[in-house]
């Protein structure tokens, strides 16, 4: 297969090289044809920037009991011992471990009273996610929505020299109408800002930051100053 002179099909299986969705001999295929082509791996280059800081919203995943037991074939390890011996009073590792069980008891006793009298909190569900760039591609900002609690999260994860008469303002562009202001982030750093149908209607086109006066754009019609990130809504739920 000849992939030069097809620029889809280059940007398609570099995603989902990078996505991982690209398996067995294909991906073997098509490591070997990233020796010889600098012109796909920057390709892949890109991809990597533009998808790899999504990770940071992918909670964690226990692993299957079938990866443990690979381990243990790998490591030659011995299957665990029928619990029964280790109640045998005749058993070393039994005296040997009572004082570290008793311990262990006393601290499990404590963390369950800690967590008993904590109310408790519905862990976040972020069903939006989008990455603002710069101009060159780079990544600058990372957005995740919460649309059932109403919650925006916002990270600069890149620094952004701004003036200190100026502020960093977000915005979404409809594909009608003047833009909408999602808030300011203080300081020019992470915030925590209102997440409503205003910025992920269906009528939401794009997402900007652009550098606006201290305390935000004077002007009720949107932006004033130059838009410096932009990036778009994706769904993930």
């Amino acid at each position: 297969m000849n992939i030069r002179g097809n620029p889809g099909l280059r940007e398609k299986l570099a995603a989902e090289y990078v996505l991982g969705t690209l398996k067995g001999g294909a991906r073997r295929r098509f490591e070997g044809w990233l020796h010889n082509d600098a012109a796909l791996r920057r390709t892949v280059g890109e991809w990597e920037e533009r998808l790899l800081p999504l990770s940071e919203f992918a909670g964690e995943q226990p692993p299957r009991a079938e990866v443990w037991r690979g381990i243990e074939r790998r490591l030659n390890l011995k299957p665990a011992a029928p619990a029964w011996q280790f109640w045998r009073q005749d058993s070393v590792g039994f005296w040997r471990g009572l004082s570290v069980a008793s311990g262990a008891v006393a601290v499990l006793a404590v963390a369950v009273a800690l967590t008993l009298t904590q109310a408790p909190v519905a862990p976040p569900a972020i069903n939006y996610a989008a990455t603002l760039t710069d101009e060159q591609a780079r990544t600058a900002i990372l957005l995740t929505g919460d649309s059932r609690r109403g919650v925006l999260q916002v990270r600069v994860v890149s620094s952004v020299a701004v003036a200190s008469d100026k502020t960093l303002q977000l915005w979404a562009i409809p594909q009608q109408g003047h833009p909408r202001s999602l808030g300011i982030l203080p300081d020019n750093r992470s915030a925590t800002l209102a997440l409503s149908e205003r910025a992920i209607g269906a009528d939401v086109q794009l997402l900007a930051v652009s550098l606006e006066p201290k305390g935000g754009s004077p002007s009720p019609d949107g932006p004033t100053g130059p838009v410096l990130f932009k990036g778009s809504w994706v769904r993930l739920l």
